[in-house]
């Protein structure tokens, strides 16, 4: 029986792990355990291929330390050098994207401590260069971010 439980537990660690992203902290933030809470998909390696004309999907798991009132993403591209704003996701409100741990829905404001799953999808626009770039994502409250990470893609 305990044989059982170790295989099962290490198979549910691993399924976690590999529904991780391998996402980089971003400059001066230290979030502890940011790759085990962020998950791109499809995206298998970095840099994640963005396929224009296609979906991607996020979930980002989180807890605030503060209560939050409205919150906002922050997505840009940095494009030789240039931050521009990625299309379609920078400055999207993310209240009505959110659940709580258990899945249930979950709305603005969001209570200090309580730990809450941002679930959303965006386009792959085809407007878009086919270029590798950085994109920085931050969740933000306030214009502050609260959460963040960066990431090389290419788009293709």
């Amino acid at each position: 029986m305990f044989s059982k439980s170790v295989v099962v537990c290490s198979l549910l660690a691993f399924a976690a792990l590999a529904a991780a992203t391998d996402v980089l902290q971003c400059p001066g933030k230290n979030i502890p355990n940011l790759k085990e809470n962020v998950q791109l998909t499809p995206c298998k390696k970095a840099p994640c291929k963005l396929k224009k004309g296609t979906n991607q999907h996020i979930n980002i798991n989180f807890t605030p330390e503060t209560d939050l009132d409205v919150i906002t993403n922050h997505v840009v591209a940095d494009v030789f050098g240039v931050e521009l704003p990625f299309v379609g996701v920078d400055g999207n409100p993310v209240c009505d994207k959110l659940q709580t741990a258990d899945g249930q829905p979950a709305s603005c404001p969001l209570k200090a401590g309580t730990t809450y799953t941002y679930k959303d999808s965006f386009p792959i626009l085809n407007f878009y260069p086919s270029i590798e770039v950085k994109v920085h994502w931050e969740l933000q409250a306030n214009k502050k971010g609260f959460i963040c990470f960066e990431m090389p893609v290419k788009i293709v």
